[in-house]
């Protein structure tokens, strides 16, 4: 079945795009889980983010 589905209801146009986000999604949620690295510290993650940012809109300002 390749149903249209409602935008007010659905991100995807069909139930077949939606099952085949869904399972690729459940492949990298648990390829995820099962990754055996230690995890970021969410404040260092935070930190390096803010670092990037900054430097973009650095590099922005003195292309202005």
């Amino acid at each position: 079945m390749n149903a249209i589905l409602s935008p007010l209801v659905s991100e995807f146009e069909t139930e077949d795009q939606e099952k085949k986000y869904t399972a690729w999604l459940k492949a990298k949620l648990h390829a995820s889980l099962d990754d055996a690295r230690p995890g970021v510290p969410h404040d260092q993650v935070m930190a390096e983010m803010e670092a990037i940012i900054l430097a973009a809109e650095e590099r922005h300002r003195l292309q202005a």
